[in-house]
């Protein structure tokens, strides 16, 4: 992560350098180099304001979260699902709570639940830290949870659906099936290119690393809960079946179902705790308490990242390059109008999403043509790369991330590609 840093500060202020050498010093303009360092003030102050409002969803979500794991419900999840979780995550015992957090998290990423995917993703994380060894260097579990997160299939992209149709689209959840196709395909490469690189690098020897961190008590009893064995494999095909089945539900009435999930999910995880006599308030203030802290925590790594990909966009840098290989990528399928989106969603997720609203928006293309769909399905199988590194790696202060940048610009590179397949195969 170092060298990524570097570099897109490094490019950041080439650009603004020789930018700032040409300018002529017109009346009533800033020179370059004083843009850039009033945008990178700006965005620092931006990432901050995004943390600070990241606290009131992630309280709200670890609180939900809590009342679950209390309820049992993270338990019979795990049960349900271990078949294949212990496949894809060896490393991690049977019944951890790591298995239910990331399966809350994938689950929730599958339903385009962003803001309720981060949450339990850090908490995953955090129970994955758990078993580390070697603190501060990210181990093999923890890269592939990563790469599956910022893959993940999604089945329901509720956030983009709710945009397009605010642009005026005829067929607002057109994008399900294109958006599945791009999210399976990058999920596949995902784990594939961890467990290839996974065998070529190897962590460091716990001798030499931090000791490890006492595990709390509340998070030693929740592993004793999930002691119990596993439920038949053929239970767990018949809930894998039940899941594939949601598919052409998605695809026929996700405009409808959209608008239910986030308050469903309230009211799901708080009927549930009242049926298992929770503490439902309690549960919540305890586990909100946690969320709070969590992002507090994230503040300094959101700055880092944030300042730097906010200098490449204001030094123009991300514009250059476009004009460079835009005329290369139009050939398969990926024009100069999307070209922006594919390069800035693995960077920045606000300004991904400045770039696909008036992308839809703007009259000569619009939400339906070509090119809508395409930006359309990249924001809703694509995810913010450096922000998940920055968020789940800074949550359990990981320095060292080995592979797992690779991983996933690789999966972000295969969903692309998907989209592209896609939208060219039903809109092209």
């Amino acid at each position: 992560m170092n060298y990524v840093f570097f570099f897109l500060v490094a490019a950041a202020f080439g650009v603004t350098a020789w930018r700032q050498l040409q300018w002529s010093g017109a009346a009533g303009e800033n020179a370059p180099m004083h843009l850039l360092g009033l945008g990178m003030v700006e965005t620092a102050g931006s990432a901050v304001t995004l943390a600070i409002g990241l606290i009131g969803v992630m309280a709200l979500f670890l609180g939900l979260m809590k009342i679950a794991e209390k309820g049992g419900l993270l338990k019979v999840i795990a049960k349900l699902l271990r078949p294949l979780m212990v496949r894809l995550f060896p490393q991690v015992p049977e019944n951890h709570p790591a298995m239910g957090a990331m399966i809350m998290n994938l689950s929730a990423n599958a339903l385009g639940l962003g803001n309720a995917a981060t949450p339990f993703g850090i908490r995953a994380m955090q129970e994955l830290d758990r078993l580390n060894p070697a603190k501060g260097t990210a181990t093999d579990a923890m890269i592939l949870f990563l790469a599956i997160n910022t893959s993940s299939v999604t089945l329901l992209p509720t956030g983009i659906i709710a945009l397009r149709a605010a642009a005026g689209s005829n067929d607002p959840a057109g994008i399900l099936p294109t958006t599945l196709f791009a999210t399976l395909l990058s999920t596949g490469v995902a784990i594939l290119s961890a467990k290839i690189l996974s065998k070529w690098n190897r962590p460091p020897s716990p001798a030499v690393t931090t000791p490890d961190r006492e595990m709390p008590t509340e998070t030693m009893e929740a592993g004793e809960d999930l002691s119990e064995g596993g439920y038949p494999v053929w239970l767990s095909g018949v809930a894998l079946m039940a899941l594939i089945t949601l598919i052409p539900l998605t695809v026929i009435y996700g405009a409808t179902i959209a608008p239910w999930i986030i308050p469903g999910l309230m009211m799901g995880f708080l009927t549930y705790g009242i049926l298992k006599r929770v503490p439902i308030y309690e549960s919540f203030v305890e586990g909100a308490e946690e969320g709070f802290k969590v992002a507090v925590r994230i503040i300094p790594y959101l700055v880092a990242i944030l300042v730097a990909v906010g200098m490449l966009r204001s030094s123009g840098a991300l514009d250059i390059f476009v004009g460079w290989v835009g005329p290369l990528t139009l050939a398969i399928g990926l024009p100069g109008d999307a070209l922006p989106m594919a390069l800035l969603r693995p960077l920045s997720g606000s300004g991904a999403y400045g770039i696909v609203a008036s992308t839809i928006n703007d009259p000569a293309i619009g939400p339906d043509s070509y090119t809508g769909y395409l930006v359309s399905t990249l924001q809703g199988s694509t995810e913010t790369t450096f922000y998940v590194l920055a968020v789940y790696f800074g949550a359990v202060q990981i320095k060292r991330i080995r592979y797992a940048l690779l991983v996933a610009l690789t999966a972000d590179a295969a969903g692309i590609a998907g989209a592209v397949i896609a939208c060219s195969y039903m809109f092209g």
